[in-house]
């Protein structure tokens, strides 16, 4: 199966690896515009995910135990076999996510989590390029344009470049999934579908839920098995060795699992009997607020930072997907449902499938939905490609009316999302902060052995175990330590039932079996996090 004529853009970009011997100017003038629009959203990514990069990026719990995991890996050799845990149950994301961030942990030995975070910038960068190219290669020039702007703008996703957090390389391997499947759609080379199963194992060992992300490779597969007979049987092979590669992705945990008693496995499965029980709203408000909550983070961010901005961004995406759908025709056509309406399954399975995307928490819950950024902003962009060609008429101009369309609501999205970037600084000051405040305990402890205990008991220590073992200090058992430094996180303070700074730790102290002594230093590593290190008295 070759690329048809009804498919925009993608019989006029030159095989992967090798140029034509000979293009008319016209076609290498529109093959130089499409280079420089990709190096200058390349440009525009990279300026705004490489800025201040060491301190923009939140460095909390989460962060210190995926620094100390590469850590481990990469000078120790200790190779982990599960991802880190998941938020909705008791069972661990995959093991390929550490091995993902291990060659950019190796130069330091682990001990720069800086480094770490430049891949993860690096990759979002990425994610831009790919997204251009399958916009382009299904709506033409205006279409790459808009996707890719779509993502380098994105506040949300810039400042899902910025941090260490297993969901944030995913709009990469996502934007990669939909681009090879395209590729193997249309081109006819069945070997794409391997790389975007490939991909898709990426999504899936990144997040439980990125499983979702299959429902566009496995909807445009199904349709190409459906109109190509003649191709039929190298497509189900095809299709069989991407689930092959997909089930290898596994086999890491597949080796825990073994030596576990299938701990894992069956935490899963306690998870989904439970109904989600993390509780949430009903079914109505869920159907009306998630799919808002979804569509929304990337155009607008958080919706509960600027609703009305969320409605407003979330209905002009429908809007223009909509009539571009209604004005549409042949492969465009087809694309547009393609990427709306595989969002549109997704969404309805986390709408159904995890009642708790239904509360609004001081915690970020992108991760549930960042395998979906891509195919967001790639129907932006064939959608505006539609319109800017195709738009509503008016009497005279022309298209002008659509163009208009078009122009407004893009200068809109560019426009709020310049205005929200995330800050220079992150709230918690990032690892230099990290840093500073596992210096101090060092030097609090004077050498001796220290354990590290958080407040409330499933508040991780990360933050404070990663800098002090950086530092040389790394934290003891309880049972071996002459002194003990409690982190504890004010957030928290109406759950635990005690206010940091003094009641908080040593209640925890005591459950933990820990007599406290002499208080050797206190203070606020971060804005609500508080750092206290006693001596433990004798026992």
């Amino acid at each position: 199966m070759t690329a048809g004529p009804d498919v925009p853009g993608v019989d006029r970009l030159p095989e992967v690896g090798r140029l034509p011997e000979a293009m008319p100017e016209d076609g290498r003038i529109g093959r130089l515009a499409d280079l420089a629009v990709l190096l200058a959203l390349v440009a525009l990514a990279a300026v705004l995910r490489f800025a201040d990069l060491a301190t923009r990026g939140t460095f909390d719990s989460d962060q210190g135990v995926d620094a100390l995991a590469v850590r481990g890996l990469v000078r120790d050799g200790v190779v982990p076999l599960l991802g880190p845990h998941t938020s909705i149950g008791d069972f661990h994301h995959g093991a390929l996510y550490y091995y993902l961030l291990a060659p950019a942990g190796w130069p330091s030995g682990g001990d720069n989590p800086v480094h770490l975070v430049a891949l993860i910038a690096a990759l979002g960068v990425a994610s831009v390029a790919v997204t251009w190219w399958l916009g382009r290669a299904i709506a033409g020039p205006v279409g790459g344009l808009v996707a890719g702007l779509v993502l380098a703008l994105s506040a949300t996703a810039v400042e899902g470049s910025t941090f260490i957090w297993n969901p944030n390389p995913i709009p990469f391997f996502a934007a990669c999934s939909l681009a090879a499947a395209w590729r193997a759609a249309t081109g006819g080379n069945a070997a794409w579908w391997l790389v975007a199963a490939a991909a898709q194992a990426m999504v899936q060992q990144l997040h439980v839920l990125g499983v979702l992300g299959c429902i566009p490779l496995v909807a445009l597969w199904a349709h190409t098995v459906a109109r190509s007979p003649r191709d039929r049987p190298a497509l189900v092979r095809a299709g069989l060795a991407g689930l092959v590669i997909i089930a290898l992705g596994y086999l890491p945990l597949l080796a825990y699992e073994l030596g576990h008693g299938f701990v894992e496995t069956r935490g899963a499965i306690a998870w989904l009997t439970s109904g989600d029980a993390t509780g949430g709203a009903g079914l109505a408000v869920r159907l009306l607020f998630v799919p808002l909550r979804i569509v929304s983070w990337p155009l607008s961010g958080p919706i509960a930072a600027a609703t009305a901005v969320a409605v407003v961004a979330v209905a002009a995406w429908v809007g223009l997907v909509v009539l571009a759908l209604l004005r549409a025709g042949g492969s465009e056509r087809r694309a547009l449902a393609w990427l709306a309406g595989s969002t549109g399954l997704a969404i309805a399975a986390l709408t159904l499938g995890v009642r708790s995307l239904s509360v609004v928490t001081p915690l970020p819950a992108d991760h549930y939905h960042a395998f979906l950024w891509p195919a967001i902003a790639a129907a932006a962009g064939v959608a505006a490609a539609v319109l800017w060609r195709r738009g509503p008429r008016a009497r005279r101009g022309g298209g002008l009316v659509g163009r208009g369309v078009v122009v407004v609501t893009i200068a809109a999205f560019v426009g709020w999302n310049l205005a929200t970037q995330p800050p220079a600084i992150a709230a918690d000051g990032g690892w230099p902060a990290a840093e500073n405040a596992g210096r101090r305990v060092v030097d609090a402890v004077e050498g001796n052995p220290t354990a590290v205990v958080g407040v409330p008991s499933f508040k991780g220590t990360g933050a404070l175990d990663y800098p002090m073992t950086v530092l040389g200090s790394p934290p003891v058992p309880g049972a071996g330590a002459t002194r003990v430094a409690v982190l504890c996180d004010e957030l928290f303070e109406e759950v635990v039932g005690a206010a940091c700074r003094g009641p908080a730790e040593e209640a925890r102290l005591a459950e933990v079996g820990i007599a406290a002594g002499p208080l050797l230093d206190r203070f606020e590593a971060a804005p609500g996090r508080w750092i206290s290190v006693y001596e433990v008295a004798a026992r």
